[in-house]
């Protein structure tokens, strides 16, 4: 059987709480408005999995061994972090808090999420000098192996600034990102 997280813990934002083994317990229904996932869909299931989060430059926060929920655990404060999350459509951009619950003699552990603006992007400093030469060439059609050898490069470096220029502006494909570069004129 289902525990919505009302049934624990009310809250006008999204909130869910998860046990010691990281396993969702509750999940409310400002949570599922956020994410597009429902109550049935998380609770049970590891937190790591069901939010996927990760850090503005793209390094995975949510996993197994979650620094978070280990010191929160341990009785330790946990500061707010700003995380990208999966979301049903598509990823979203939250301050996310974590906090030690008391409910009887059960000790859960809740995650408050709260949408975040995207940080505001500037042609001129959104992206490094070496960035901007990768997405113009992107942009010219050139595929990561033909940009390594232009620029002389191993391709690996080629697809981590691909990575990069991804993250930043907020795409999931290099399509889409140089459709957004176009948008904000950062290529012609």
């Amino acid at each position: 059987m289902t525990e919505r997280s009302e049934s624990v813990i009310r809250s006008g934002d999204a909130l869910f709480t998860f046990d010691s083994d990281l396993a969702i317990v509750s999940w409310n229904s400002a949570a599922e408005e956020l994410t597009g996932v429902s109550a049935d869909e998380a609770v049970g299931r590891p937190c790591w999995e069901v939010i996927g989060g990760h850090t503005e430059d793209g390094a995975c926060v949510c996993h197994r061994a979650c620094s978070a929920a280990r010191l929160v655990r341990e009785g330790w404060p946990v500061p707010c972090q700003l995380l990208h999350i999966k979301a049903r459509k598509g990823q979203r951009r939250v301050e996310m808090s974590t906090v030690a619950i008391d409910v009887g003699e059960r000790r859960l552990f809740g995650h408050l999420m709260l949408p975040a603006e995207p940080k505001p992007r500037s042609p001129d400093d959104s992206l490094t000098s070496r960035q901007s030469e990768v997405l113009g060439l992107l942009a010219d059609g050139l595929a990561a192996k033909a940009i390594a050898t232009r620029l002389g490069v191993a391709e690996t470096t080629i697809r981590s600034h691909i990575h990069a220029i991804l993250v930043e502006l907020g795409t999931h494909s290099q399509l889409e990102a140089v459709a957004e570069a176009r948008r904000l004129h950062l290529v012609d």
